[in-house]
C-alpha cells in the first residue's frame, strides 16, 4: 500500500508540473518554440544523463544479475505492447500502433520508479528505456510510414539515449571514480527530467481545446489499451517469471507509463495525424494519475 501511496503523490506532483506548462503557455510566457527547444533539451542532455546517473555505482555480482533479469523482463514486456497494439489497430492507424506499444518510460517512468522504488531502481528501468528507444527507431518507424528503407540503424547508433545506456554500462563495469563536482552536476540535471518533460507536456495540452481531449473515440481506445490492457497482460507475464519483485515492479511501472511523448513527434516528422498523437499523449497522461497506482496496487497483491 505504501508504495501506492507513494506513486499517487509522485503522480499527483508531476499534475501540478503539467499544470505549470499549460498556464505559461496560456499566458504566452512559453511558444510552441519554446516548448520544441525544451524538448530537444530533455532529449539530448536531460535523459541521457538521468540514465547514466543510474550507473554510477559500485559494480556488484548482484547487480549485474538483476542487470540482466531487468533487461529480460523489458524486452518481453515490450514484445508483449508490440504485438498487443498491432492486434488491435489496424495497418492505416499507425499513429494508435505506435502510441499504445511505447510508453512514456523515460520522462515519466524514471521519475516515478526513482520516487516510489529508489535510485537502485533506476538502475534497472534504464534497459527498458534503451529497448525501447531501438524499438520506436526501428518497428515505430515501419508502422509510421509503412516503409522499411526508412528505417535508418546510423540513427539508433548516434541515438543519445542508446549512448548514455552505453556509457552509463562501461561506468558500471570499469572501476571509475568521478569528480564530486561532475557527479553533483549529473544529480542536478538528471532531477530536471519528470518536471520539465511534464511542463512540455502541459504546453502540449494547452495548445488544443480540452473538450477535444473527450470526443475522441480512437484516442480513448488508444488510451485504454496503452494504460488498462498492456498493463493488466505485463502482470499476467511478470507473474509467471521468478525475478525479484523491485525489478518486477519497475518493469511494470515503466510498462503502465503513458502514450510516450515521441509519438507526437513522429507523426509530425512523417506526415501522420499530429493532433490525434498529441491527445493520445495528453489524456494517457492525465488519467495515468489514477491509472498507474490502481496498476501497481494490483501487482502488489499478486507479485
Amino acid at each position: 500500500m505504501e508504495i501506492v501511496l507513494l506513486l499517487l503523490k509522485q503522480s499527483l506532483i508531476m499534475f501540478v508540473y503539467l499544470l505549470i506548462g499549460y498556464f505559461l503557455y496560456k499566458r504566452k510566457l512559453v511558444s510552441k518554440q519554446g516548448s520544441a527547444d525544451m524538448g530537444r533539451m530533455l532529449l539530448y542532455v536531460i535523459m541521457p544523463v538521468a540514465i547514466v546517473k543510474s550507473y554510477i555505482r559500485e559494480f556488484s555480482l548482484e547487480l549485474l544479475e538483476g542487470l540482466v533479469i531487468s533487461f529480460v523482463l523489458a524486452l518481453l514486456a515490450l514484445v508483449l505492447s508490440v504485438v498487443v497494439s498491432r492486434v488491435l489497430f489496424g495497418k492505416e492507424e499507425g499513429v494508435e500502433r505506435f502510441g499504445a506499444a511505447f510508453s512514456n518510460a523515460g520522462f515519466i517512468g524514471i521519475p516515478l520508479v526513482q520516487m516510489a522504488l529508489g535510485a537502485e531502481a533506476v538502475f534497472y528501468v534504464a534497459s527498458f528505456v534503451a529497448i525501447l528507444n531501438i524499438l520506436q527507431w526501428t518497428y515505430g518507424i515501419l508502422v509510421m510510414t509503412g516503409d522499411r528503407s526508412a528505417i535508418s540503424f546510423r540513427k539508433i547508433r548516434t541515438n543519445p539515449i542508446v549512448l548514455s545506456f552505453l556509457a552509463g554500462l562501461l561506468l558500471f563495469f570499469l572501476p571509475v571514480t568521478l569528480p564530486d563536482a561532475l557527479t553533483d552536476i549529473i544529480a542536478t540535471l538528471a532531477s530536471m527530467n519528470g518536471p520539465v518533460e511534464m511542463i512540455v507536456l502541459g504546453v502540449y495540452l494547452a495548445q488544443i481545446p480540452l473538450k477535444s481531449l473527450f470526443t475522441d473515440r480512437l484516442v480513448y481506445k488508444c488510451t485504454a489499451v496503452r494504460l488498462i490492457l498492456i498493463p493488466a497482460l505485463t502482470i499476467l507475464l511478470l507473474v509467471v517469471i521468478p525475478a525479484d519483485e523491485t525489478i518486477k515492479l519497475t518493469v511494470l511501472i515503466a510498462a503502465s507509463a503513458p502514450v510516450g511523448s515521441n509519438v507526437a513527434i513522429f507523426a509530425q516528422l512523417y506526415d501522420q495525424d499530429y493532433t490525434r498523437a498529441v491527445k493520445e499523449v495528453c489524456l494517457s497522461t492525465l488519467l495515468c494519475i489514477l491509472t498507474l497506482p490502481l496498476i501497481v496496487g494490483v501487482a502488489n497483491l499478486v507479485f
